[in-house]
């Protein structure tokens, strides 16, 4: 008898008010900053290393010329956290029209979870986001095969899920 995978779910989540954020302080040792210029390797690098724990699949074959071209949009900003000057995470942040922001990557890497990186990491990257003033919106999607702590991070920083849709 064949055993059936339970389908993904996918949470989609978002902030609409600042006043329903709630930071959480960094550990010692932590920064959080964004890049100065676009790095297509450090880029790649982060979302192979983070995204193969949770199956990341659908830029594993990009080519260097696409990866370059996405993250030399003027609309997306990737944001690096450091534990004691270590690469620690990641965030990619889109900046969209009607002044949404998505938070389109986000994770840390394995040497580095469980150390309040990631709480400490959305805290920061969602400060920035609303400290634009175009900003409305703070939206992202995760699903039911990221990191246990992914959607309560989430919840705990003051995102509302208002859609769950299954994938097989």
């Amino acid at each position: 008898m064949a055993l059936i995978s339970p389908p993904t779910l996918v949470f989609y989540l978002e902030m609409c008010d600042p006043r329903d954020f709630r930071p959480k302080p960094p550990p010692p040792g932590f920064s959080c900053r964004p890049l100065a210029a676009p790095d297509p390797e450090l880029n790649r690098w982060f979302y192979v290393c983070v995204g193969s724990e949770y199956r990341w699949t659908d830029r594993l074959d990009w080519s260097y010329a696409r990866w370059s071209e996405y993250v030399r949009r003027p609309q997306l900003e990737t944001w690096i956290a450091r534990m004691h000057g270590q690469p620690a995470g990641y965030c990619e942040l889109e900046h969209q029209a009607g002044g949404n922001v998505q938070i389109a990557y986000f994770g840390v890497l394995p040497d580095f979870v469980g150390q309040g990186v990631g709480g400490a990491m959305l805290s920061e990257v969602v400060r920035y986001a609303w400290s634009l003033p175009a900003t409305r919106r703070i939206w992202l999607h995760t699903c039911s095969r990221d990191h246990g702590a992914a959607l309560p991070n989430y919840r705990a920083r003051g995102f509302s899920v208002y859609r769950i849709e299954p994938r097989p």
